[in-house]
């Protein structure tokens, strides 16, 4: 294969036989006076090259708006000529535009300047003219000669363009020649750049608890009137407390963007990646209930709109949220009117669970005690077997395990159940007959300590509370009481 040697045929070469001077000057100093010498020509070269450019530029510029103003005075009706060439003057004289060439003076000359300068000459050499040919007045004959003299220095300065065209291109080619430092460039270089750590979600993943044989609790909440808090909190209300997603400065930047601006949000999530981690969803749900708790319900929207629109793009996978935008900013109808349908029913659920919660708590005394029942492991439910009336009198044990069961105990045992049951107050059995432990819990808070405690007493033994273990334990009482209730059940 032969090599091709053609590319070096720019360099610039010399050697000491090709620097003759005089015998007195020594050679060092002939050199640095050649190489001096080039590189002044080659600044100059460039300086001319820059100013030619620019020139052109602003000709260009020039002579488009004068052919523009040369049509206007041939096509014009509604005035003589000469008119409106004295009323663009009097415009460019009076309301020039500040846009001037891209030059580093001071104080650069507009355009407009330039052409009214132009003009004024044009209208001088009309007037005179038609003062020589001896029709001095003639507005018509003045608009005919106004229009040659334009269109000459229209000519002129395309001319001139042409010029400085020709001799541009002529040093461009003859500094093309030479290879020089100024046409070196890296070609090509590889970097390793790291890539952005991912950020870190908003909810920190829960810590495996150790697993206990006991399943529920009777909780009491935190009270302002006892002398000393709780030992210890309830694994539930603890893990609620600790677990709830928080909002991050992005989050709260994000939660403020206006309602159904769907480019705007994409814009944000690509420049904010700590928008789209795992509970950000949840989090803006939580700032949207306590939004529309504060009565801010404008923030409260826009908390769930911008919820949702993270939830949906989840739904769709990998690549889910560029999928969901992308139809969204495209404006497809019946997504957009699916979307809204949601974040209307979800704001209107949250705001119906903000009432909800008011009305719970205005009825409750902020210093009083309450017992509630909360399963202490969240993968247990609480149910009550609620009897439908007293033991019928023929009882008839049936399936396994009944053989050995005294069928008078059993009548007792329900009867018992049945007598609980009626004793307490209607707005109570219809709670345990609803199933709803909200409902239940709602009761109790209404309720003193004692007169709770004892109805709870009552619920387990008439078997009322489904629970897997037997016991309830009180959380009024200090870390002493419970520790003591933990050597009990182990001795037992």
């Amino acid at each position: 294969m032969p090599l091709n040697y053609s590319k070096w045929d720019q360099l610039e070469l010399s050697d000491d036989s090709d620097i003759e001077g005089h015998p007195n000057v020594d050679k060092k100093s002939l050199i640095r006076w050649k190489q001096r010498d080039i590189h002044e020509k080659r600044e100059q070269r460039n300086m001319r090259i820059a100013a030619l450019a620019a020139e052109i530029d602003c000709n260009e510029i020039l002579l488009a708006r004068l052919k523009k103003l040369q049509d206007e005075l041939t096509n014009s009706t509604d005035m003589p000529a000469a008119k409106r060439f004295s009323n663009e003057v009097d415009r460019l004289r009076t309301s020039p535009s500040p846009e001037a060439p891209p030059v580093e003076s001071a104080q650069p000359v507009p355009y407009d300047e330039m052409i009214r300068r132009l003009l004024e000459v044009v209208a001088n050499e009309a007037r005179e003219d038609v003062d020589k040919k001896g029709k001095k007045g003639d507005e018509e004959k003045l608009g005919e000669v106004i229009g040659e003299r334009l269109a000459y220095h229209i000519e002129k300065l395309g001319g001139v363009v042409e010029t400085s065209k020709k001799e541009k291109t002529q040093l461009e080619e003859e500094k093309k020649k030479t290879i020089t430092t100024e046409d070196m460039h890296e070609g090509w270089d590889s970097k390793y750049v790291p890539a952005k750590p991912e950020p870190a979600p908003v909810v920190k993943p829960k810590a495996k608890a150790k697993e206990t044989t006991q399943t529920i609790e009777t909780l009491n909440a935190t009270s302002s009137s006892s002398s000393a808090p709780a030992a210890s909190s309830s694994s539930a209300g603890a893990d609620d407390v600790d677990d709830l997603p928080t909002m991050t400065p992005e989050l709260k930047e994000f939660a403020k963007l206006p309602l159904w601006d769907f480019q705007r949000s994409w814009d944000f999530i690509k420049e904010h990646r700590a928008v789209v981690v795992e509970g950000a969803s949840d989090a803006l749900l939580v700032e949207a209930f306590e939004a529309e708790t504060r009565g801010d319900k404008k923030l409260a929207k826009k908390a769930v709109h911008q919820s949702l629109l993270l939830q949906y793009g989840d739904k769709l996978g990998t690549d889910g949220l560029k999928l969901f935008f992308q139809r969204m900013i495209s404006g497809g109808q019946k997504a957009h009117a699916v979307f809204a349908k949601d974040v209307e029913e979800t704001y209107a659920h949250i705001a119906m669970r903000v009432e909800a919660t008011r009305e719970e708590t205005a009825n409750i005394d902020p210093g009083a005690e309450q017992i509630q029942l909360v399963a202490e492991n969240p993968g247990v439910e609480i149910h009550f077997n609620v009897p439908d009336g007293p033991p019928p009198e023929h009882l008839v044990l049936e399936g396994p395990g009944t053989e050995g069961l005294d069928i008078e105990e059993v009548r007792k045992a329900l009867q018992r159940r049945w007598d609980i049951f009626s004793s307490f107050k209607p707005e109570m059995q219809t709670a345990l007959a609803g199933g709803n432990l909200d409902d239940v819990n709602r009761e109790l808070g209404k309720m003193s300590v004692p007169d709770a405690e004892e109805l709870v007493a009552q619920l387990d033994e008439g078997g009322i509370l489904s629970f897997a273990e037997g016991g309830i334990r009180d959380e009024t009482q200090g870390a002493g009481d419970e520790e003591e209730a933990e050597e009990a059940e182990a001795a037992a």
